[in-house]
């Protein structure tokens, strides 16, 4: 039976600001590849060999990648494969969020991205290792599966400044000395 595990990114996974650079959906998306195919009709293209797409800081590399146009005519899927197909995007607050796996789905129109097979994801060196990941950009949702346990890396807090000139004191012996020049000061 499959484990599951469903984050929510604000409370465990520090995946902040993940309204992701909304400038980036309205740019144009470059496709560069050794090879292309086209299947017309059934709007299917085929890019292969060194495959690069960016739009905007968003980025996916893969081996080869298909990108499929429903019958609506908007909505299109962009299936990257790869040993591993890597997705990254600069976020609004400067921060990269970096995708990898065997294959990645991406619906630019639901700003949904899927992740199978030595999935994981990762951002300020944290990271969520699954069998599969979904990651939804507009919710700020994250889940993940696996066959066997759904891996989860968290890094501590850094530490911050108590105020512009001075570092919080590691020791209490510090935190006095410090206290003592303010007095001292006074």
């Amino acid at each position: 039976m499959p484990h599951k595990l469903i984050l929510g990114i604000v409370l465990t996974f520090p995946l902040s600001s993940v309204m992701a650079a909304q400038v980036d959906f309205e740019q144009e998306i470059v496709i560069i590849a050794k090879k292309q195919s086209s299947d017309l009709k059934n709007k299917v293209a085929s890019y292969m060999e060194d495959v690069k797409i960016t739009q905007g800081t968003l980025s996916i590399e893969a081996d080869l990648v298909q990108v499929s146009n429903q019958p609506n005519g908007v909505h299109k899927i962009y299936l990257a494969k790869g040993k591993p197909a890597r997705f990254s995007q600069i976020l609004d607050d400067g921060q990269k969020i970096e995708l990898q796996a065997n294959e990645i789905s991406y619906s630019p129109a639901t700003q949904i991205i899927t992740i199978k097979g030595n999935a994981s994801v990762s951002q300020e060196g944290s990271m969520v290792k699954g069998d599969i990941i979904t990651y939804n950009i507009a919710t700020e949702q994250l889940s993940a599966e696996s066959s066997s346990a759904v891996t989860t890396i968290l890094q501590p807090e850094p530490k911050h400044k108590l105020d512009d000139s001075a570092e919080k004191p590691d020791t209490l012996q510090e935190y006095n000395e410090v206290e003592q020049e303010k007095e001292q000061q006074l």
